[in-house]
């Protein structure tokens, strides 16, 4: 977890305001490393594709990442209510929904068009949990990032492709609020890892069904290994941190730097080439995702007598 400064001194300034508001920083670390170490996950799996199938590198990720969060973390199974497990479910439906989703887009279009499509998820999400204007601007500034890294060309992608990339952003949506909710009601990664295993338990079929016993090759699973490590336990456990203090509509505008990282992993792990015009998307939605924490650090600090 980043290392934050003490909290009254920023800048070389004195006072409690701006040092909640430099707390808000920490949070937003995590999520740009977690979204550094998802896109670069999602790329090493497109390379897996080719020997395990789309749903079985899904059933892959989630089973191997369940079991190292389950070991990790063993987390307890008692004293939690109905809401609790409720919140779980809902976690870990929204987590395989989303990936399962999310690689049947990814194995027919591109990478950074897949991402660049799902991302439209979070950012409905922050428009609608939004209750500061600024937010409004920063994720249309966002959405027309994403709208030029398409290129205005979807129409030329595979429209099955497309759908589930849309929908896979539903599911984003989803896996923030109710990650949001499971940091709130269990302690440190508990709920992660119990979510986790729900949502491995769901892929499991899909993925012997496309895979069999391809899914036991040794090579296979380290390689899933790697993808699970990268695109799930990291990435989610950094995420849970970051929203038990980040507001998630904050949170789902800068989640509109996923089509600009997919862009940068595309480039040096599949070799897909960047425009001039990927270029000035990406300058776009990273303004936007600045602008989003820069809105919130100044509102941290009104907030604070």
């Amino acid at each position: 977890m980043a290392v934050e400064p003490p909290s009254g001194v920023v800048d070389g300034a004195p006072g409690p305001g701006r040092g909640k508001a430099v707390r808000h920083l920490g949070p937003v670390a995590l999520v740009v490393a977690g979204g550094l170490s998802v896109q670069f996950g999602s790329a090493v799996a497109v390379l897996l594709m080719p020997r395990a199938g789309a749903l079985g590198v899904v059933t892959l990720r989630l089973v191997l990442a369940a079991l190292v969060l389950l070991i990790v973390c063993r987390p307890k199974v008692r004293g939690y209510g109905r809401a609790d497990w409720g919140t779980v479910v809902a976690f870990g439906t929204a987590m395989a929904g989303m990936n399962i989703l999310f690689y049947q887009a990814a194995d027919r279009i591109p990478l950074g068009a897949a991402v660049t499509l799902e991302v439209l998820g979070p950012l409905i999400l922050s428009v609608v949990a939004s209750r500061r204007a600024a937010n409004l601007l920063w994720a249309g500034l966002a959405l027309g990032g994403v709208v030029l890294l398409s290129g205005g060309g979807f129409d030329r992608l595979d429209p099955v492709g497309c759908a589930f990339a849309l929908a896979a952003g539903a599911m984003w949506a989803a896996y923030i609020v109710f990650s949001a909710r499971t940091g709130r009601r269990f302690p440190q990664a508990d709920g992660l890892a119990l979510a986790m295993a729900f949502g491995a338990v769901l892929s499991l079929p899909f993925g012997i069904a496309e895979a069999g016993d391809k899914l036991l090759v040794p090579s296979t699973v380290l390689l899933g290994l790697g993808v699970a490590l990268l695109s799930s336990v990291l990435p989610y456990t950094l995420e849970l941190i970051a929203l038990r203090r980040l507001p998630a509509p904050t949170f789902a505008i800068l989640m509109s730097l996923e089509p600009a990282i997919a862009a940068a992993a595309g480039f040096l792990v599949l070799s897909q080439a960047l425009s001039v015009t990927d270029a000035l998307a990406i300058a776009l939605v990273i303004g936007a995702s600045m602008g989003a924490v820069r809105t919130q650090v100044r509102a941290a600090r009104r907030d604070t007598p």
